[in-house]
């Protein structure tokens, strides 16, 4: 699949992720992924929605979209760490557009990368220190990296997910170099499920207030009003399929 660098970037991943943390997919009744995606667009399946799970570790939904007619290959991850957990979840977005997937190399690609904190970063300052601070010299090189412009999201999605999201547009070039940033917020994300938060760094947190600031804060990253991608997602599949892929990203592991 090397003429598809979106889908290669997020299938690595996911990849990486299930082997590493020895998670088992959950099939859909035939047997297959989870879910499989249709268009009136087309006779033919636009994508799917897979599930891996390890109870008391992660649970990682994979949605992938994929749409030659009009140019749409997209693919999503978010690997969710337990509801009472305070490691964060990992999530990665990789899009081409503008093309038929294999096409024309000058196509514009974009994506996201972030780790979506589990308390209030405002008055947690240990917790950033411990898992976010180490990303600080990744980031800064990644943003560097010739041939990424700043993708067009408002300040209140920005401001759901965390102040170490990348979210960029990209050529070629930039988007295949974007691997290795990639790959070292997952490294730094696998320290953090394998070895845990300090305590110190979470004071006064307990299980039910990270399970119901889990919910509030997935309630909000996937409401369609905050996230406008979901308007997309329903002219493209329907309403109902939007809305069982959604609710499955809001409630995936125990919500």
């Amino acid at each position: 699949m090397a003429d598809r660098p979106s889908f290669t970037l997020c299938d690595d991943t996911v990849n990486s992720i299930v082997a590493r943390l020895q998670l088992a997919e959950r099939p859909g009744p035939d047997g297959g992924p989870l879910m499989t995606l249709t268009s009136p667009m087309t006779p033919d399946p636009v994508g799917m929605l897979r599930l891996f799970e390890r109870d008391g570790v992660c649970t990682l939904v994979y949605v992938g979209l994929t749409v030659a007619m009009i140019g749409l290959d997209s693919h999503m991850l978010f690997a969710f760490t337990p509801e009472a957990s305070a490691v964060p979840h990992f999530t990665l977005d990789s899009v081409q557009a503008g093309g038929p997937p294999g096409g024309d190399p000058s196509q514009e690609f974009a994506f996201h990368l972030d780790m979506i904190p589990r308390v209030d970063p405002g008055v947690n300052h240990r917790y950033l220190e411990a898992c976010y601070v180490p990303l600080n010299d990744v980031r800064r090189a990644g943003m560097a990296l010739e041939g990424l412009t700043p993708a067009n999201l408002e300040p209140l999605q920005w401001q759901v997910m965390s102040c170490w999201m990348m979210a960029n547009r990209a050529n070629l070039s930039a988007f295949t170099e974007i691997a290795d940033t990639v790959a070292a917020y997952r490294d730094h994300w696998f320290g953090l499920v394998e070895n845990g938060v300090p305590v110190e760094a979470v004071p006064g947190a307990t299980a039910a207030t990270l399970t119901a600031r889990d919910r509030a804060s997935r309630d909000t990253i996937f409401n369609p009003e905050v996230d406008h991608v979901w308007e997309r997602v329903t002219q493209l599949v329907g309403e109902e399929q939007s809305e069982a892929v959604r609710n499955t990203l809001r409630t995936a592991g125990g919500n």
